[in-house]
């Protein structure tokens, strides 16, 4: 079983340095005593992730996620298609940097893979929590 992470794009989005997110991501997934087998992330556009929200989840409106789950136990894997020009007017909405909104956004899909939800406020409250308690493993160096 080989552990990894992918990045893929269907718009002109580049992320930089995809193995210090990969290793902050594996670092998320081993706080949470989950083990990971693959995960492919994919940015795309608003009007792609509307596609995909209006044909596989029969909802008409714009997000900044979708994480498709196939998750076995505590064995994670999915594919995550996360709109960049979502995360960036939400980063000018928050007043926060696109790349802070970014690792936000991309630890909110492996949160959703350990079984956070966010659709009622309390574990929307629980969600953020979590957020910010991981995007400060991105500072963290492995030793």
């Amino acid at each position: 079983m080989q552990e990894k992470i992918n990045f893929y794009s269907e718009n002109d989005f580049d992320l930089e340095d995809h193995n210090r997110y990969s290793s902050w991501l594996e670092r998320v997934i081993l706080s949470e005593d989950k083990k990971l087998e693959e995960i492919s992330y994919i940015f795309c556009d608003d009007e792609y992730l509307l596609n995909i929200n209006q044909e596989y989840l029969d909802h008409d409106t714009y997000t900044d996620i979708i994480t498709f789950d196939y998750c076995v136990g505590n064995i994670l894997q999915a594919d995550i298609y996360i709109s960049t020009e979502r995360v960036k007017e939400n980063a000018e909405s928050f007043q926060v940097d696109f790349d802070e909104e970014l690792r936000r956004v991309l630890s909110h899909g492996i949160l959703h893979l350990c079984g956070y939800k966010d659709k009622t406020v309390s574990q929307a409250e629980i969600m953020r929590g979590k957020e910010e308690e991981k995007m400060k493993l991105f500072h963290v160096e492995q030793s």
